[in-house]
């Protein structure tokens, strides 16, 4: 059996367990904490003293067996391998290591507040300076060839090994291959972001560039990938939606994109956060079965505010004008505050992305459609939001005119050629 007490800002919350061999984890919350009513999980996991949830209903291979809210704490597929590679360097088998394992390996390193005691011991990290040449080579071999990675990670001739940043790998969401760093744009040094923070160092997300196989569904991201994701992050601020910032770290010709973590503060303190697939039990992989009408559902259910109804849905108008097709479950978050109260997240994951099976069309629908939408479509979403008369028009105007802008961008920046032509003929400009 591994069990696991949960934490949230120093706070026992609740306790998940698994046998081994089992697929579905068991959940309970700590009775003194259920008496602060403050609502984690309101959902699908409400606070209920001695009541132990268990959801066989949810598909192992987006939740792994865990309740939505604990299963965003666990890394996704770029994090995973690293975990495999470790558990094959320190003698355990993959088998033997379930999802609480994971959590616990987790520690209090993952994205967001959540927390898991025990911690798995593993090599203590090295506040030292991180060459993003080895974190590259490091993410190349995890996606390529184990048995390259393995070698590799054997200790140097300085006593030093790549096992010192397997942690700012393992922790990070999604599929790309990134790492947490703590970055200082004033010297642009970079420091593992899984320590307490130097002077004038800020907790940053990197995506790498150049990494085969790193993409979301398991496919190639195309060169260019992170300049594409930062012109992406100008269009965003041309219209006027809240995100962190955002730059671009160049190194031997290869451009990464970096954004500043919205689940810490100034001063390092972590923010809870969960996605919307993770509040609402919704499998990740699902494509099309969910839909615009219901994250704005979801975002009545937790009490917010008109205003965060009406950013939410800028964001939509961009995802279909700028062709950001993966837009799935886990692309959109909500953050609660030590009160209790509800908000959306600066977005994140705002990019082009159109072409494989899975993005071919939007992954969340508008009016019961994935594509050829019409402004029909987005009069009916509005009218769903509440919000003012032909506020649609206005919110689409300003989202087709910074489009307008965007392949001159794509030029200043150098994106490559065949990737603006594709980008620049999937836009929505017209309606």
């Amino acid at each position: 059996m591994s069990t696991a007490t949960v934490k949230l800002w120093g706070t026992v919350i609740g306790y998940i367990s698994m046998g081994h061999g089992e697929r579905y984890a068991r959940f309970e919350y700590d009775p003194a904490f259920v008496d602060f009513r403050i609502e984690p999980a309101p959902i699908q996991m409400p606070l209920d003293k001695g009541y132990i949830y268990q959801f066989t209903d949810l598909h192992p291979r987006s939740f792994h067996g865990l309740p939505g809210m604990i299963a965003d704490s666990l890394p996704d597929k770029y994090g995973n391998k690293l975990i495999d590679v470790w558990l094959n360097q320190t003698g355990r088998k993959k088998t033997e290591f379930n999802a609480v394992d994971r959590l616990c390996y987790t520690g209090a390193r993952g994205m967001g507040a959540l927390e898991f005691v025990p911690v798995i011991e593993t090599e203590t990290t090295k506040d030292k300076n991180l060459e993003i040449r080895d974190l590259i080579d490091l993410a190349s071999m995890a996606f390529a060839d184990k048995e390259t990675l393995n070698t590799k990670l054997t200790p140097d001739k300085e006593g030093n090994t790549l096992l010192d940043i397997l942690s700012v790998g393992t922790s990070a969401g999604g599929a790309r291959a990134k790492a947490v760093i703590a970055y200082n744009p004033e010297t642009t040094e970079i420091r593992s972001g899984q320590l307490d923070l130097l002077p004038n160092f800020e907790h940053w997300l990197i995506k790498f560039d150049g990494v085969a196989f790193s993409g979301d569904w398991g496919l190639a991201d195309p060169s260019g990938y992170g300049l594409l994701e930062y012109s992406y992050h100008l269009m965003a601020k041309a219209c006027g939606i809240d995100m962190m910032e955002s730059r671009i770290f160049s190194e031997n010709g290869r451009n990464h994109f970096m954004t500043r973590r919205f689940d810490r503060d100034e001063e390092g303190g972590k923010k809870f956060v969960q996605t919307f697939a993770a509040i609402e039990h919704f499998d990740y992989y699902e494509s099309g079965v969910y839909s615009y009408e219901q994250l704005l559902t979801t975002m009545r259910k937790l009490n917010m505010s008109q205003s965060a109804i009406e950013e939410q849905f800028r964001r939509i108008v961009f995802n279909v004008v700028g062709c950001n097709q993966d837009d799935h479950v886990k692309n959109f978050g909500f953050m609660m505050d030590r009160q209790g109260n509800w908000d959306i997240t600066p977005a994140y994951d705002l990019c082009h992305a159109e072409g494989s099976d899975f993005t071919r069309f939007h992954q969340l629908s508008i009016n019961n459609k994935t594509s050829d939408f019409i402004l029909e479509d987005l009069k009916h979403l509005a009218k769903f939001a509440r919000l003012p008369r032909n506020r649609e028009k206005i919110v689409l105007e300003q989202t087709v005119d910074a489009f307008s802008t965007w392949y001159q961008k794509a030029i200043e920046l150098d994106i490559p050629k065949a990737l603006q032509d594709h980008v620049l003929s999937t836009l929505r400009l017209t309606w």
